[in-house]
Parts: C-alpha cells; sequence; structure tokens
C-alpha cells in the first residue's frame, strides 16, 4: 500500500488545512480522498480559523503530498498546519438518543430518526436556502430511502445535514443488524 493512502489504523491527524470558503473545503476533502488520502472535514479551533468554520484534517506527515495535490488540482487553501499545541478539534457531530427516537447534530443542523423505525421523523436548524427542500424531500422517509442531502444541496447547512445523516444511517444499520 502506498504511503498516504487509506488504512484506518494509520490515521493520526495532526495537521490541518485551512480554507477561505465552504466550497474550497469540501473541494478539498473530496480531492484528497478520491486520490485515498485518510482525512476528516473538521471545525478547527476558533484560534487557528482564518477564513471559514470548515477545515481538513490530515495526516500532518503527508503534508508535503496534500499540499501538491491541492495546487495540481488548483484547490485553493490558505495554509496547512501543526495542530500540536493549537488546541482541540471541534466535533461537528453529536448524538442524543430519546426513548424512540435518536437525534443527530451536526454543526447546527439536527435530524432525528425513529429509532424502531428508521423514519426521519424531524429536520430542524439551518437558514440555508436550499433547507427547506431538503426537509420536504426527506421527512417522513426511510434513512435508507433518501437521497443524501450533499447531492441535492449546495450550502454550509446541506453539508452540516448530510453528516448528520451519514451518522444516523451509520447508528440504524448498526441497531438494525
Amino acid at each position: 500500500m502506498l504511503f498516504g493512502k487509506k488504512n484506518k489504523s494509520s490515521f493520526e491527524g495532526g495537521g490541518l488545512v485551512l480554507f477561505q470558503t465552504v466550497e474550497d473545503a469540501i473541494a478539498g476533502e473530496k480531492i484528497l480522498q478520491s486520490e485515498n488520502y485518510e482525512v476528516k472535514l473538521v471545525a478547527p479551533p476558533p484560534a487557528l480559523r482564518k477564513g471559514c468554520d470548515l477545515a481538513v484534517e490530515i495526516n500532518i506527515i503527508e503534508k508535503i503530498g496534500i499540499e501538491r495535490l491541492l495546487l495540481q488540482r488548483k484547490v485553493v487553501f490558505m495554509e496547512i498546519l501543526p495542530l500540536k499545541g493549537a488546541g482541540d478539534l471541534l466535533d461537528i457531530v453529536k448524538v442524543k438518543n430519546f426513548d424512540n427516537y435518536c437525534m443527530v447534530k451536526a454543526g447546527n443542523m439536527k435530524l432525528t430518526f425513529d429509532r424502531k423505525e428508521g423514519v426521519i421523523v424531524n429536520i430542524s436548524g439551518g437558514g440555508c436556502p436550499d433547507i427547506p427542500f431538503l426537509h420536504i424531500s426527506m421527512l417522513d422517509k426511510k434513512l435508507t430511502e433518501v437521497t443524501p442531502p450533499k447531492e441535492n444541496g449546495h450550502t454550509l447547512c446541506a453539508l452540516m445535514l448530510d453528516r448528520a445523516f451519514k451518522e444516523a444511517l451509520d447508528i440504524w444499520n448498526k441497531e438494525a443488524n
């Protein structure tokens, strides 16, 4: 296996790619994943924010290859920093269980589903223009039957709803089996 390629046990993080815009952060994550780098979209510590509220966590030892790839693909990034001593990354996904329901919060978006049926019972949060459409297209449908929000949305709210959706789907799939 080539160095930098996905290997779940080798992801140590330790580095952060900072971007000016949400679109650039999403593009950076997508390109790095397409080249099999193990990366994670995160919220950087407030002291490190220089553009948008998203960054891509990387294995810092892969900095040179990642920087070269992003420049090659013309993805605009501000800088790549080591995380040591810079503060903790903020967890953008949180899960809260209720009796028969599970609420997954990602950023300012919340998705709640019925734990027995896997049906989405509520979506809330966000103020982006694509959220009403995503809400209508997902509400009262099974997690396994909806289109991921990232495919139909184009905003930070849609991205956060997609993160909540993916986590909810993972929870549902684990509990269903």
